[in-house]
């Protein structure tokens, strides 16, 4: 690598919890950074569906905490009221019969949605949003970008830094270097199917949230039993491997097949009024965690849950981390 220049400018491409946990220790080092993400907001996977009348968290259900250095963030959100610690009644499904779950983990929400972190981690950021990053290129020792919607951007960066989903980096990376294209095809995502459902004749239920086993639906979750919610709507995952296998059923199909299940476990789902959403790339990732990838000869790094053993934890760990090792070069 090139020693003599130090590292000024980093652009960071996904505004989930990696990427922003990335960005924001970069930048306190005294690093210019500047962030483009897709979506029309930050957080990623960390997110809440709205209409009208209800909201929902309808990727991430919540999150844990075991390394010290996450344990120490998590209690600055909560001291920031933007998460809370969640106790919910859980039973488990399980061979065709429920049973109380007997789970002691500390579970934690963002309040009052579960995006209200990654807004929060985006503050004092240079975010971007609805920029779709197509291409890099790297001229005279700097990285070049464009995008779908805008072309060209006109900035150039020491360091890019892919805080996006494997099979996303993977389309970028694929002629640039062998070693990111290699780890990013080798990991193995899967899909997810999300209904977020209000079921206007349910009774009501005996526990806020469950683990499904060996069904086509994995997780049931009552989005009023978290903290600063109201409301009556549920958000229910599919297995990662059913919704793999059906990742390219219309909506009206995978809803189908979902609301069996539910009838199936009790559920009056009569005249309920659902919303579906699919997320393509949810869960899974490298066999074997390696943390993150920095290519300091490329100046090039990979930050994100799949790399990381997956969970909230992993991917902003990642991101700190891949900012740590970049202070270091």
């Amino acid at each position: 690598m090139n020693t003599s220049k130090a590292i000024k400018k980093v652009v960071v491409i996904g505004a989930g919890i990696a990427g922003l946990s990335c960005a924001r220790e970069l930048q306190s080092q005294g690093i210019l950074v500047d962030v483009f993400e897709k979506s029309r907001g930050p957080s990623g996977r960390m997110s809440t569906r709205r209409s009208e009348d209800w909201s929902a968290d309808h990727g991430a259900q919540y999150f844990t905490a075991r390394d010290p250095r996450f344990i120490r963030e998590v209690k600055s959100w909560i001291q920031a009221g933007i998460a809370s610690i969640w106790k919910p009644k859980l039973k488990v499904y399980e061979a065709k019969a429920w049973r109380q779950s007997n789970s002691l983990e500390i579970r934690y929400v963002g309040t009052p949605n579960m995006n209200s972190i990654g807004k929060h981690l985006a503050e004092k950021l240079s975010i971007q949003y609805g920029v779709t990053i197509s291409k890099l290129e790297r001229r005279a020792n700097q990285w070049h970008l464009q995008s779908s919607e805008i072309g060209e951007i006109t900035a150039s960066y020491d360091f890019v830094v892919l805080a996006i989903p494997a099979p996303q980096a993977s389309a970028l990376v694929k002629d640039l270097d062998a070693r990111a294209f290699d780890i990013t095809h080798s990991a193995q995502m899967k899909a997810c199917w999300t209904m977020m459902a209000n079921f206007s004749n349910q009774t009501a239920a005996d526990f806020d949230a469950a683990f499904i086993n060996q069904e086509i639906i994995s997780w049931i979750c009552r989005n009023g039993s978290k903290p600063m919610r109201q409301g009556s709507t549920w958000t229910i995952h599919g297995s990662p491997a059913w919704s793999q296998d059906n990742v390219e059923l219309s909506k009206e199909e995978a809803q189908d097949q979902m609301v069996k299940c539910l009838i199936s476990l009790g559920f009056n789902c009569q005249d309920a009024e659902i919303s579906m959403h699919r997320w393509r790339y949810a869960s899974g990732g490298l066999e074997n965690s390696i943390g993150f990838l920095s290519l300091a000869d490329i100046e090039l790094g990979l930050c994100g849950d799949w790399l990381n053993g997956g969970r909230v934890e992993g991917a902003w760990l990642s991101g700190l981390d891949l900012a740590v090792t970049l202070k270091e070069v």
